[in-house]
């Protein structure tokens, strides 16, 4: 499975951005997909995780702001970011697990993606 991740840039605090991550080889519906985020001299933190039998999931710091979804048909995942915060600017990793949702958040998911870089100016 290979994961390719687009979408990231510079943006101003209040404004949003729609991160992708897109899909080929060996990959699967049923495989949970998710979002991970590494900050400047900080661990990477999971942000998001989306899996057709456990529904979609956030960490506290990004429920009500951002917004996981796929589209099974174009084998796509998205991240919808909206109100960013400086405090949201890291790199993001797009991720995909063939197991479940709960062990691509709290293991170390199979498949990654290359990262790219979201910046929020204050």
């Amino acid at each position: 499975v290979q994961l390719q991740a687009s979408g990231g840039g510079l943006v101003q605090a209040g404004g949003s951005l729609r991160l992708s991550c897109a899909a080929s080889g060996r990959t699967s519906s049923t495989y949970a997909m998710g979002w991970f985020r590494q900050a400047p001299g900080k661990e990477r933190e999971f942000v998001a995780s989306i899996s057709r039998w456990e529904g979609t999931y956030y960490v506290d710091s990004v429920k009500g702001r951002f917004t996981i979804s796929r589209d099974s048909a174009k084998n796509t995942m998205y991240l919808q970011m909206n109100s960013l915060k400086p405090e949201d600017t890291a790199v993001y990793y797009c991720a995909a697990d063939p197991r479940s949702s709960q062990n691509l958040r709290t293991k170390v998911p199979d498949y990654w993606g290359q990262g790219t870089q979201v910046t929020v100016s204050s």
